[in-house]
């Protein structure tokens, strides 16, 4: 008599000769009870020990390729996997790859390193540049590539960086990354270079200077005022570079200047938090907020894609009370909305020497709506005067005419007078403006 599992059911047969009747095994999980009566005697033992059912072949010739991978996921949920839906809710307990990596090389719980280099760059690098020939036309000692000076070398960006090779003799302390900002900024002012090599150079070296400032994890007061500079360097450098876009390579410099300038002014913004809680605040920190709204408007960067409410909702009262933050926003909803009349009262009015830098580059922009805007709703026989235009827009009679030529606009002249007609139907929208014109503001603005 052979004993059979049949539908789960325990039943007893005759053998016939030459007949084997093979056990049919339920799959899944087994009971103990069935284990112990000893029906798995036929199995291997590690799976009699388990009390699993043999695995199914995963070969989809004989059709059984799903049913292998469903038990193998419900297999592997008894050695502790999860499935998708089950984690829902749930932190996962291995970090992502790159989390785990950042980990092995900076250990959250090691003291920040303290900077003892006394120079702007220091000496090993120095050594190895004039060995590498890897200086900047700033750097070098009577043009030689191969000689610099500790009052002109610099220490440049490392991009990769690991703790373990970190030494305080290569870090420079705070009163030397305030000198080195400095220099640098001396440099910006006084340079005979084109803006170009200046911008590239200074560009990396205020990246090292607040790499040495994260690395020693310095929040205070000094350093609050160093990432202020920085960020004024890149704002200034917003208007120039814009003023000099005119190939492919003058605009990814803009694109990646205002990216390192939105990442500078989110760690500004970390660090006035941070001294918030001392009560501690920057006399300058409404005015930078007032930045980072600016810079919304036409920006093309994803993560500042997002809105603006959530964002104004977080900050403190008296920021979102602020002339310099009620200035910027309703600079931007005027953008947005197409009040360009307003736009440039606001500006004449009340924009500061940074806020206007970062709007410049969109001035020619709003005057280029606005005469979108005249030539489509205004009256056909009625001519619109570039000298009335010029004082709204704020932009010289000259200057305005070569933009309504660009635009596609006829200017008619009676006598000394010079207008345009509305409903021309040669009028376009050039995009991008700034590239293919390079008319910027050049009135003085009283303010």
């Amino acid at each position: 008599m052979i004993t059979v599992i049949k539908k789960g059911i325990l039943s007893t047969g005759k053998r016939k000769a030459g007949q084997i009747i093979q056990p049919k095994v339920k799959r899944g999980k087994l009971s103990t009870a069935q284990v112990k009566r000893g029906i798995l005697s036929n199995l291997p033992p590690e799976v009699a020990a388990r009390g699993e059912a043999p695995q199914p072949s995963m070969d989809r010739r004989d059709g059984a390729g799903n049913r292998g991978r469903s038990y193998a996921r419900g297999n592997a949920r008894g050695r502790g996997w999860r499935g998708r839906c089950e984690d829902r809710g749930r932190p996962s307990t291995q970090p992502p790859p790159s989390t785990a990596s950042a980990a092995a090389v900076i250990p959250s719980d090691a003291p920040p390193v303290v900077g003892t280099c006394p120079d702007m760059c220091p000496a090993t690098e120095r050594a190895q540049r004039e060995r590498l020939r890897d200086l900047a036309v700033f750097e070098r000692v009577c043009s030689d590539p191969m000689r610099t000076s500790r009052s002109l070398a610099v220490k440049k960006f490392c991009r990769t960086i690991s703790s373990t090779g970190i030494q305080a003799s290569d870090i420079r302390p705070l009163p030397v990354l305030r000198e080195t900002m400095d220099y640098l900024w001396h440099l910006l002012n006084s340079s005979e270079y084109p803006f170009e090599i200046v911008h590239d150079f200074i560009f990396d070296r205020t990246r090292s200077v607040r790499q040495d400032l994260s690395i020693q994890n310095l929040v205070n007061d000094q350093a609050i005022g160093i990432y202020e500079d920085v960020i004024k360097f890149h704002i200034l450098s917003h208007q120039r570079l814009a003023r000099s876009c005119q190939d492919s390579d003058a605009s990814s410099l803009c694109y990646l200047n205002t990216e390192q300038m939105m990442k500078c002014l989110l760690s500004l913004f970390d660090m006035y938090h941070t001294i918030h809680k001392i009560n501690s605040q920057s006399n300058k920190e409404a005015e930078y907020y007032s930045f980072f709204v600016l810079l919304h408007m036409g920006c093309k960067i994803p993560k500042m894609a997002n809105s603006l409410s959530f964002w104004y909702s977080q900050l403190p009262a008296s920021i979102v009370r602020s002339k310099e933050m009620i200035f910027a926003r309703t600079i931007l909803r005027c953008y947005h909305l197409g009040n360009f009349k307003r736009f440039f009262c606001m500006i004449a009015d009340e924009a500061t020497e940074l806020q206007l830098c970062l709007v410049e580059p969109f001035l020619n922009e709003v005057r280029a709506r606005a005469l979108m805007y005249l030539n489509h709703s205004g009256y056909k026989l009625q001519h619109h005067p570039l000298t009335h235009l010029s004082d709204i827009l704020m932009i010289e009679e000259l200057e305005l005419e070569d933009l309504c030529r660009i635009c596609g606009l006829e200017i008619s002249r009676s006598g000394d007078t010079k207008a345009f007609a509305p409903k021309q139907t040669t009028f376009s929208l050039p995009t991008p403006l700034s590239k293919s014109s390079g008319i910027y503001i050049s009135r003085e603005i009283k303010r």
